[in-house]
């Protein structure tokens, strides 16, 4: 990955960390930037570093002016992606009994880590609770998803390789990963929702484009998704 691209994901990840809605799945980039890395074991240990420290930064940004001065404009703008008001009232309150361990929990839960960081300004943590929640959450995650890019573009790479063809198919896969975590979330949101209520949220389907996300999504009983707080 050339150091510019590799800059400007991070600068997306802090901007999407930070409380802007970019209708991009975090989770699939991620993925994607430990893939594009696999080949280099130091680039892709400073890659996940880097996506790191933005997601530190943009969370603890975020976490600022949700208790600061545009909580009201930032709350607006969860609504539109459907981060409802009364899941983030119902998430800061489990918030305020479970501390930097419920931060940590939900920052590595699908379907909930959306909200998590403005449930936490909500529920009015001290900022030193929600900073240890926030890395311990986030590192866990986002590893996790790095290390899955990682090692599927490794071994992408090697057959790739021996066949002497091209990288279309790596990103042929990663198309077909997005498609099939909107379609799927779709279904299942469909399924669960009210019949008037059709499309899923943005945010949804956000968390869904990952395997991870999806997958849990699909064990969860029936209306369980739906009706949780995110």
């Amino acid at each position: 990955m050339e150091p510019v691209a590799l800059i400007g994901l991070v600068a997306l990840l802090l901007v999407k960390e930070a409380g802007i809605p970019i209708p991009i799945p975090g989770d699939l980039v991620v993925i994607g930037a430990g893939a594009t890395l696999s080949s280099d074991g130091p680039a892709a240990l400073m890659g996940l570093a880097l996506i790191l420290l933005a997601g530190y930064l943009g969370g603890t940004v975020q976490f600022a002016l949700m208790r600061g001065a545009i909580r009201r404009p930032l709350l607006g703008m969860l609504e539109r992606v459907g981060v409802g008001r009364d899941r983030l009232d119902a998430l800061a309150e489990r918030l305020r009994r479970t501390g930097a361990r419920g931060v940590a929990v939900s920052r590595m839960t699908p379907g909930v880590r959306i909200g998590s960081i403005a449930a936490s300004g909500l529920a009015d943590l001290q900022t030193g609770t929600f900073a240890r929640g926030l890395v311990a959450g986030n590192t866990v995650f986002v590893s996790a998803h790095f290390g899955l890019g990682f090692v599927l573009g490794a071994s992408a790479e090697r057959v790739i390789g021996e066949a002497s063809a091209s990288l279309l198919p790596i990103a042929m896969s990663v198309a077909g990963l997005a498609i099939l975590g909107a379609a799927g979330w779709y279904l299942l949101r469909r399924r669960r929702r009210p019949a008037g209520e059709l499309l899923p949220p943005v945010g949804d389907w956000a968390d869904a484009a990952c395997p991870a996300c999806l997958a849990a999504a699909l064990l969860a009983p029936s209306g369980e998704v739906a009706d949780r707080p995110r």
